[in-house]
């Protein structure tokens, strides 16, 4: 059973997220730095810039987007060493990722959220 879990940052803070960790690029828009309550912000995670502006959070285009975020999961270091730092944080405490977008189903959190399933999958 994994450790990680996937909420909105819009949803109110609870003492069992854990370790948190916001893994969107950009800033989400009314959220203070306080209420945020953050452990780590993992910017550099999150889909690139062309990425995120050709997906525009459209559903039709998911399937496309999860391919391409997933190549770049597993080809960028800086991402494939947060990945690694997340799975690390996991086996000390829960983490929850946090992610701003409004569909709960078609956004990057979730292609996140399965590649890290995978991934601790297989190293168990």
């Amino acid at each position: 059973m994994s450790n990680i879990f996937l909420k909105r940052v819009y949803e109110p803070y609870d003492d069992m997220d854990g370790c948190r960790i916001l893994i969107d690029r950009l800033w989400p828009r009314g959220i203070s730095k306080e209420s945020a309550r953050l452990s780590f912000w993992f910017k550099d995670i999150a889909p690139s810039n062309e990425l995120r502006k050709w997906f525009c959070h459209k559903p039709e285009l998911f399937d496309e987007f999860r391919k391409q975020y997933l190549n770049e999961l597993r080809s960028d270091e800086q991402k494939l060493q947060m990945i690694e730092q997340i799975i690390d944080l996991s086996t000390k405490d829960r983490v929850t990722l946090l992610y701003g977008a409004k569909d709960p189903v078609y956004n990057h959190g979730v292609v996140l959220y399965e590649e890290l399933m995978r991934i601790a999958d297989q190293k168990n």
